[in-house]
């Protein structure tokens, strides 16, 4: 073995690298901004949980109770009636609330035991479980002083007891892995197409640009649809990830969603000369929008400017939009789900117009 010739070759590897300007910017800044993106959101002091705290006991305990709350790191409880907390319960300003009984102070005293109302809105576990370790931090010193034994009576707006960590990840993940691998896909076999020189034979045959273009996007948005429908159906099926909405409702999103990222790795790939710079995409514009767009981290606890960034993501709408439908059970008629259609119809708009337009001055 040559030392000489091992040397040759490991310098001219780094000397294509050092002219391969994105590829030392992904080696060396992606990671850089990824582990800061993560960290702001992390420690970046975000929201906590909005809680609502109905008091109706006239006796001694009810208000040291909801002063516990009110005073908790854990969550941000503000005092209110019934009526306001069931409402922004339903609205999704709040993640739940409790109500102390008019003879809760009594029950304490005679029967020593207390079984306030948790209300839950219980679409995102996460938050409802702070909303739960609030509670029960507040009757910490009730339970050590009088020897009461707590029993809440909690309840579920959706969801449930038995709603799991995959089936609140899954009505995202249905979607991502669609938007993931069909952006994936299509940016590499593009690229391929024209490293063949398939492009170059289409252009001398009788077709029209129009029709290259049309075809082309037609060709890769049929195998992302039936990708999406083999994805769907595996997750209700086999994995039996929780729905109480309409199936045909998830399809038609996650279908947006794969005509969106059929066009934007067509679209991106016109920006790539290699596979592998086409691979490249990959931090820039699909991790953002997981750790971003709710995914992993509810938006409302996300900091200020962070929440700002992800409302103008169109994943958050996509995810938003899935959540909607598979633990809410909405339909068309709630205007926040005509709102992450839209948003996400926009945007898969935006991106045909922007892949033809790209396309048809490639192959000119």
């Amino acid at each position: 073995m040559s030392r000489r010739r091992v040397a040759a070759i490991t310098r001219r590897l780094l000397h294509q690298f050092r002219r391969d300007r994105r590829t030392l910017a992904l080696l060396f800044f992606a990671p850089l901004v990824i582990l800061a993106l993560l960290g702001y959101l992390l420690r970046g002091g975000g929201g906590v949980p909005q809680m609502g705290v109905v008091n109706e006991d006239t006796g001694p305990l009810g208000p040291v109770v909801a002063s516990q709350l009110e005073h908790s790191t854990t969550v941000s409880a503000t005092a209110m009636s019934q009526r306001d907390a069931e409402a922004k319960l339903r609205n999704g300003d709040l993640a739940g609330y409790i109500v102390l009984p008019p003879d809760f102070s009594a029950q304490a005293q005679q029967a020593h035991t207390v079984a306030p109302d948790v209300r839950l809105e219980g679409s995102q576990p996460g938050l409802s479980g702070s909303i739960l370790q609030a509670v029960g931090q507040s009757f910490t010193a009730l339970v050590g002083t009088a020897g009461v034994h707590f029993a809440p009576k909690v309840s579920y707006l959706y969801g449930g007891p038995t709603f799991d960590t995959l089936d609140y990840f899954g009505a995202a993940f249905i979607g991502l892995v669609v938007f993931f691998l069909v952006f994936v896909i299509t940016a590499v076999a593009f690229l391929r197409e024209r490293g063949q020189g398939t492009l170059e034979r289409l252009m001398a045959s009788p077709l029209r640009r129009s029709e290259i273009v049309l075809g082309y996007m037609l060709g890769f948005t049929v195998l992302a649809l039936v990708q999406a429908a083999e994805v769907l159906a595996f997750s209700l099926i086999v994995l039996h990830v929780h729905n109480s909405g309409n199936v045909a409702l998830i399809f038609i999103m996650e279908a947006l969603m794969a005509i969106a990222a059929v066009n934007l790795g067509i679209f991106l790939s016109m920006f790539a000369r290699t596979e592998f710079q086409a691979v490249q995409f990959i931090p820039l514009v699909i991790v953002p929008q997981v750790f971003l767009a709710g995914i992993i981290f509810p938006v409302s606890t996300e900091p200020g400017p962070l929440q700002l960034l992800s409302h103008v993501l169109p994943l958050t709408y996509a995810v938003e939009g899935m959540r909607n439908i598979m633990v809410k059970g909405a339909d068309l008629g709630w205007s926040s789900l005509a709102l992450d259609f839209g948003v996400v119809l926009g945007f898969a708009l935006l991106v045909i117009f922007a892949a033809a337009t790209t396309l048809r001055r490639r192959i000119a």
